[in-house]
């Protein structure tokens, strides 16, 4: 069949206007949530909105819990999925929605290239909410049309109910479905989004670029002048790092994200080189850099794309992703420094750290235990760092699962009253 292909000139594409998930696994849900993100919420509302049956809506969230939702399939326009009920055979249901015309993704695609950090966002799986007022986007009451073979006229079925609430999940790892949902695939949109980009960066660029020293060449190459002209000035050193192009996804080629965050790291390291004759990372062991990477990565840790880099920065150096976010939660507290300050227990001489525990207990503060250079509560803990700063530290009581919390601070009094927030 491939050689079929080749032969008549046509090349097998992606269909980007079709994606299909997987069943997703059953999961506890304490809280009675099935969205983290503020526009799968807009999803759940949506359908709990068009709503006529709360019991309906109760028993579509215990089978959407309980993994009675096989895969499901988005196209624009729709969402299918086989839903198992009471009986042997699934329900086939379905939701079905208006998609958004050209003029509700020009105002989309406007608002998104409007600030980088908006892409930014957007490769990182996330939704700006400055993106919330774009009409149509998001479902709005009755927005949601649901649909099943089963013989339940509800409004929705508890099947449909179940397929609502399991899409919400995808929404919440992939914001990207809600758009495709809405008419455009990922690559699609990703492409637009690029082009865009690329046009108002080089417009930026072309209004903030310095005017170039210029000679006419009949003067440059006058044999009777007085000899060759003098080179013109050093332009002068940029303000901040040149933004790195944009890599769209391509199925084989390396992961878009990671060469972002490579680009974007080699042109804040050769700037700052440029300008001071110093790399900044340069001493620092694989694993500090590794934490700086995460570190300055513009995701929360909580996005899908976030937690990739975790998890492949961690693997990589043969830690786990906990450790890693620990690491990061240190280094965003104190640097370096911070990070030493998390790993590296030491002996402080005397001094600072022994008037400490007396001024903490004047402070009305509980009495600390000492171990090397650390001061420890049930859920408060001081450590003292090399560089002569107190560092507060929080864990649920009674646990040694220690984690930076707040600014460091000569006064240990002070870095425990901004963790109490005093």
């Amino acid at each position: 069949m491939n050689r079929a292909r080749a032969a008549l000139g046509t090349v097998a594409r992606h269909d980007d206007r079709r994606r299909s998930f997987p069943q997703v696994a059953p999961r506890e849900a304490p809280d009675g949530r099935f969205a983290a993100t503020w526009w799968g919420n807009a999803w759940v509302d949506a359908l709990e909105d068009i709503a006529l049956d709360p019991a309906r809506l109760a028993r579509g969230k215990t089978y959407a819990g309980r993994g009675h939702v096989d895969a499901i399939t988005v196209t624009p326009g729709r969402v299918v999925a086989y839903v198992h009920g009471s009986r042997p055979r699934p329900y086939r249901t379905e939701i079905r929605m208006r998609t958004l015309g050209d003029d509700g993704w020009e105002e989309f695609l406007d608002g998104a290239t409007a600030r980088p950090d908006h892409i930014a966002a957007l490769l990182d799986k996330d939704v700006p909410h400055a993106l919330e007022a774009v009409a149509g986007l998001l479902p709005a009451p009755g927005d949601l049309v649901p649909d099943c073979s089963c013989p339940d006229d509800g409004h929705p079925c508890k099947h449909a109910a179940a397929l609502c609430y399991q899409a919400a999940r995808l929404l919440d790892e992939d914001p990207f479905v809600l758009f495709l949902m809405r008419g455009r695939g990922e690559q699609e949109l990703l492409a637009e989004l690029t082009r865009r980009n690329a046009a108002r960066s080089a417009a930026e660029a072309g209004a903030a670029a310095p005017p170039m020293p210029t000679v006419p060449a009949r003067t440059a190459l006058d044999a009777t002048g007085a000899g060759l002209l003098p080179l013109p000035a050093p332009l002068p050193f940029p303000d901040r790092p040149g933004r790195p192009a944009v890599f769209p996804p391509d199925p084989d080629a390396p992961d878009p994200l990671a060469l972002d965050l490579l680009a974007t790291e080699a042109a804040a390291r050769a700037h700052a080189f440029l300008t001071t004759g110093l790399d900044p990372v340069a001493a620092l062991t694989p694993w500090q850099d590794a934490v700086r990477l995460a570190a300055v990565h513009p995701g929360s840790g909580l996005t899908a794309s976030t937690r990739a880099l975790y998890r492949d920065l961690a693997r990589a150096l043969d830690r786990t992703p906990t450790d890693l976010a620990r690491a990061v939660a240190a280094w965003r507290q104190g640097g370096a420094e911070g990070l030493a300050v998390l790993e590296e227990p030491w002996d402080p001489p005397a001094g600072p750290f022994d008037r400490a525990r007396p001024a903490l207990l004047a402070a009305g503060l509980p009495a600390f235990r000492p171990w090397r250079n650390r001061l420890s509560g049930r859920s408060l803990q001081l450590r003292l760092g090399r560089d002569g700063l107190w560092y507060g530290y929080e864990s649920d009581a009674d646990r040694e699962d220690w984690w930076p919390r707040g600014d460091p601070d000569h006064d240990p009094v002070d870095t425990l009253d901004g963790l109490l927030g005093r």
